[in-house]
């Protein structure tokens, strides 16, 4: 997929200019900025300035301390990421959360959308752990039952709707998390299933997903809620590595054989 925005990097701000902002992502953005600021202050970039009505857009935000976390986690650094994951997903309070539009990519809205590339798309090519998943996974995603499982109300969070660990800085103290391009009101099982399915924890296996997993208290029904949302975000991420172009592939070699067999120990949970 490509950049959503282009950033420049100085001594003490960064400047986010969006390349798309067809589904106010720059407003997204600011929101995001502004309340975690009023409301969790240190945990996100403080908001410094915007221009949201630019051709492009921009916004200015200080500049964290840290490096995006990457290669494989230390349980410090897990416990890190589960904290800040927790506070984002907390900082906000409900009447407010109530009133904001939902994340990008609502679950409803992917599994649709994953239907019909699943109905439309040929059998993959010649490997068969690929076209095996493919199989088994359009028939998952077809199911009726999964219109009601994703349409189903939770209690709200403020989700950062993208799962990518580079989204969170580890200053070798704490993890803040930067990137509200696609945030909004969530629930707290598809912003887990959106952090432990991203294809950056599976390409290197940097994360242990089952111990950032135990850091969280679910209910039983969150719990079989995360179960379907991590299928549904790993055939979104499985659907991704296949219609690369071989070209100009944007994972290592192997991944989409890698992703199949992730797909398909999910199904077979």
């Amino acid at each position: 997929m490509a950049s959503t925005h282009a950033v420049e990097v100085g001594a003490t701000t960064v400047v986010k200019r969006f390349r798309r902002w067809d589904q106010d992502e720059h407003r997204r953005e600011w929101r995001a900025l502004t309340l975690l600021a009023e409301h969790a202050p240190g945990l996100a970039p403080s908001p410094v300035c915007a221009d949201l009505d630019a051709d492009p857009p921009s916004v200015t935000m200080a500049r964290l301390d840290g490096t995006p976390l990457d290669g494989r986690l230390t349980g410090v650094q897990v416990d890190g990421l589960a904290e800040a994951v927790a506070a984002v997903q907390t900082a906000i309070p409900e009447p407010v959360l109530r009133g904001l539009p939902s994340r990008l990519l609502h679950p409803l809205v992917a599994l649709r959308r994953l239907r019909g590339r699943c109905a439309r798309r040929p059998p993959p090519g010649e490997d068969p752990v690929v076209a095996r998943a493919f199989g088994e996974v359009a028939g998952w995603v077809a199911r009726p039952r999964l219109d009601e499982v994703f349409a189903a109300e939770f209690t709200p969070v403020f989700g950062l709707g993208d799962g990518n660990l580079a989204n969170y800085l580890w200053d070798g103290d704490r993890v803040r998390v930067v990137d509200f391009e696609y945030s909004g009101r969530s629930d707290r099982a598809y912003e887990l299933a959106e952090v432990v399915e991203h294809i950056s924890v599976w390409v290197d296996d940097g994360l242990d997903a089952p111990a950032l997993l135990s850091r969280f208290e679910l209910t039983s029904a969150e719990t079989a809620r995360l179960r379907e949302c991590r299928r549904l975000l790993a055939l979104f991420w499985f659907l991704s590595v296949l219609s690369e172009d071989p070209r100009h592939p944007r994972n290592p070699p192997g991944t989409a054989v890698r992703q199949a067999g992730r797909l398909l120990a999910l199904l077979g949970a």
